[in-house]
């Protein structure tokens, strides 16, 4: 029973990939096709039913396009022509539509069209045990579907048809794991969306029945079976095989036969889904032989061989159809070698003559290379040279121009303070000269008018510090942060040193006897750490 069950499975995962591909392309057609034509209205409504009037209509459907030079119409009339040719077993013709369809999308630039195309032959070819390029073609669908979602031209329930054609694949190599984790992301899509998909559905409805769980299978098998009822019953087809399918498995083979019968009566008023013909067949000869009903099952089997010689048998225009696409790619293959080999031919009779022009032409290409790449180099080092000199030059006049101007301000500022000097000397020698003529002299108007034009030390030094400051911006920072110890009057002891002052004028600056300037020098030396070879005032004019 194990073998028999596995021979069933592997019939139902190859024919159920082309049974679903309309159904579950519709949301992508309505994406790249804005109207249709009359013709293309009567193939729809009638392809389920009259399947030769419906490939009438799609041709005239296709004609009118042509005429009108409508790509987007036509290439969705020739995929929907090559669907149809594919429910009803002409896989040849099926295939070739489809081709002729990709080849216009891909002149058009119609990704959308494209990738249901890609996943259309991905189902042909799974058809013929082509697992690889099967995988290859749906894998092309999503990636171009993943491109479209990025930039936001659809959405991403456009995947769920591809994820279902990957559950397919893997289904048929016995990959349960990719099966499930294809069904998680399409939950995950349709429970971001808020959507339902009565395909997926009955697909996980029938992978719960093969991880055991009959209950839950038939629970998501019959609600999905009461949609397609009202919805699309020609899918009853696949919804009672997949049913009858489970109950085998489950081992209640009455009810499964009966499923079984109502899809092969439904495949006698649809005509879409013929291949199922086929899988029913398959499944009640195994029936009849479970319950030693041999001359019913030989019947069954024996309907199921003419069914299966007539799809893929030597005669059959399918197995004639791929057997030339077989002969087209060996015969462009060869035809491929033979202009290969006069090439080659045509190239060892030129070469001789040729290598000599070669590597004189590349012997010219790499000396000019060379002498272009020195000239060049050379360029760049002469040019960052002048531009260093340049910037060298403008730097030292700069220097030069701003200790011009420093000492200017500095001699400016020592001229300014040696006239407060003299005017305190000539102050004090009025002072001395009146003291001694008290007798004739207005001694208190005197006093108050020398008062007047006398200024005190701590006044002179303010204004002198202040206009040192502006001069030399940095010099008492410099100090401070080198010698922390250094107090105010430190300070201005190295201002004065720095302009050259003696001590009788640093002592008159500041206020104080020429004994205590001397000691103040000493004092400060010591803060310096300087020895007594060094010199204090070429030592302050360096900070």
């Amino acid at each position: 029973m194990n073998y028999s069950l596995q021979t069933m499975l592997r019939y139902l995962i190859s024919y159920l990939t082309l049974g679903l591909l309309v159904c579950l392309c519709g949301v992508l057609s309505a994406q790249t096709i804005n109207k249709s034509d009359e013709y293309f209205k009567k193939a729809e409504s009638l392809k389920a039913t009259n399947i030769d009037s419906a490939i009438n209509f799609y041709k005239k459907s296709i004609h009118l396009h042509k005429e009108q030079k409508d790509t987007a119409n036509l290439v969705n009339s020739l995929y929907e022509l090559s669907n149809l040719y594919a429910h009803n077993l002409d896989y040849g013709s099926s295939y070739d539509g489809y081709w002729e369809a990709l080849f216009l999308a891909d002149n058009s630039k119609n990704d959308v069209a494209r990738a249901k195309l890609y996943q259309a032959l991905g189902w042909l070819y799974l058809f013929y045990r082509r697992d690889n390029e099967a995988k290859n073609y749906f894998n092309l669908s999503l990636r171009l579907k993943d491109k479209m979602i990025d930039k936001k031209v659809i959405d991403s329930t456009n995947v769920l048809t591809d994820y279902y054609a990957l559950i397919t694949l893997f289904r048929t190599n016995g990959n349960n794991k990719m099966v499930r984790k294809y069904l998680d992301s399409s939950n995950l899509i349709k429970k971001q969306f808020k959507i339902t998909s009565n395909y997926l559905d009955a697909e996980e409805g029938y992978q719960d029945a093969i991880d055991g769980n009959f209950e839950m299978a038939l629970l998501k098998l019959n609600r999905t079976r009461n949609e397609f009822t009202l919805k699309n019953p020609s899918y009853l087809i696949i919804i009672d095989y997949l049913i009858g399918q489970v109950y085998f498995m489950k081992g209640d083979i009455r009810t499964s036969k009966k499923f079984f019968e109502q899809s092969l009566a439904y495949t006698k008023v649809y005509s879409n889904h013929s291949n199922y013909k086929l899988m029913v067949q398959e499944a009640l000869a195994l029936l009849e032989k479970e319950e030693k009903d041999f001359e019913s099952a030989f019947f069954h089997l024996e309907a199921a061989n003419e069914l299966n010689e007539s799809i893929f048998g030597r005669k059959s225009k399918n197995n004639q159809h791929l057997f030339e696409i077989n002969d087209k790619y060996r015969l462009q293959k060869e035809k491929e070698k033979e202009l290969i080999k006069e090439q080659r031919l045509a190239n060892l009779e030129n070469e001789e003559k040729l290598w000599v022009l070669k590597f004189s032409l590349m012997f010219v290409v790499v000396a000019s290379l060379l002498i272009l790449g020195f000239l060049f180099i050379r360029n760049i080092r002469r040019k960052h040279k002048l531009e260093k000199k340049s910037l060298e030059e403008k730097r030292v006049v700069e220097l030069q121009k701003s200790n011009e101007i420093l000492e200017l301000k500095n001699n400016e500022l020592t001229s300014s303070a040696l006239q407060l000097i003299e005017k305190e000397e000539f102050i004090k020698k009025m002072k001395d000269t009146i003291g001694k003529n008290r007798e004739n002299l207005d001694v208190s108007a005197l006093n108050r008018i020398i008062n007047t034009a006398q200024g005190s030390p701590s006044g002179n030094w303010k204004e002198f510090e202040a206009r040192f400051t502006a001069i030399n911006q940095s010099f008492y920072k410099n100090l401070k942060e080198a010698y922390p110890s250094l107090s105010q009057t430190d300070l201005k002891l190295c201002a004065l040193v720095k302009l050259n002052f003696s001590s009788k004028e640093m002592a008159s600056l500041l206020g104080i006897s020429i004994e205590s300037m001397h000691t103040s020098r000493y004092r400060l030396r010591k803060k310096l750490k300087l020895d007594r070879n060094d010199n204090l005032t070429e030592f302050i004019a360096n900070q």
